[in-house]
């Protein structure tokens, strides 16, 4: 498991970094991990026997990351737009539906993968776009990613005290711990790029390695909803679209304000 997750880490990475230094094919890269996850998030639910509209989620889902990339933003608060506009056409199109039961939990969970998997990780591209965007970037990936690497390798060297067992229950309170501390070198490996004095560096990473590892404790919190140990297997040994990009989800958004606030 250790030598497959290895290998499909060094592809991962190598895609990236061949790809982070042209804005378009980064947005690019970014909008088709969208599209997995998407996908694999409406198959979880599919098992729950959610009636949902798979392709239409995953369709309205791929128009944000597109938009960025395109600059299409007609408003400052277009995408509060896009999503009433999204529930007006769910609902449109449940009226067609004979059966009244499981409207809400269809609609609301149909919007919430949209919200949750392409608006939030679609801050990637943004971060891209930002001044200093490629910096940005590996900057955001470092802090992220190696907090997980960290939990990893910890978790499985020293873990001991399991950490939430009823929703994760291999990671252990060692394992975050060591991750909280690969988040914080990552962030002062990363401060050439942020511009910050040390301590709010090593605070920036202590505080992104907590978000991600909220990201990875909430995707694990759906998947033993959904009774699956992960999302998919398109990269072995890690697991799915999700299962690479759960930690980012959270840490993307926040970073992406917090950068864009310095910069003005």
């Amino acid at each position: 498991m250790l030598i497959k997750r290895v290998i499909s880490s060094i592809i991962v990475i190598s895609i990236v970094v061949a790809t982070a230094f042209i804005d378009w094919a980064c947005a690019l890269l970014i909008t088709i991990f969208i599209i997995g996850g998407l996908f694999e998030f409406f198959t979880m639910l599919e098992k729950k026997e959610i009636m949902i509209y798979k392709y239409f989620g995953i369709g309205m889902g791929a128009i944000i990351p597109f938009s960025i990339l395109f600059r299409f933003e007609p408003t400052k608060s277009w995408e509060l737009l896009f999503i009433i506009l999204v529930l007006l056409s769910l609902i449109l199109m449940q009226f067609r539906r004979r059966e009244s039961s499981g409207v809400i939990v269809g609609i609301s969970t149909t919007i919430f993968g949209i919200l949750y998997v392409s608006w939030f990780f679609s801050f990637l591209i943004k971060i891209r776009y930002l001044p200093g965007g490629i910096g940005l970037l590996a900057a955001i990936l470092l802090m992220t990613k190696l907090g997980d690497i960290g939990a990893y390798l910890i978790g499985m060297r020293f873990g001991k005290t399991l950490l939430i067992p009823h929703i994760s229950p291999k990671k252990s309170v060692q394992g975050a711990i060591g991750g909280l501390i690969f988040s914080i070198l990552g962030a002062l490996m990363s401060k050439s790029f942020l511009h910050l004095g040390y301590l709010p560096v090593m605070l920036m990473g202590l505080s992104l390695g907590l978000l991600g590892q909220l990201g990875d404790l909430s995707e694990s919190l759906m998947k033993r909803d959904c009774n699956i140990k992960d999302s998919g297997n398109i990269f072995p040994g890690m697991g799915g679209f999700l299962d690479v990009m759960d930690s980012l989800l959270f840490t993307a958004p926040v970073f992406y304000f917090y950068m864009s606030v310095i910069l003005k």
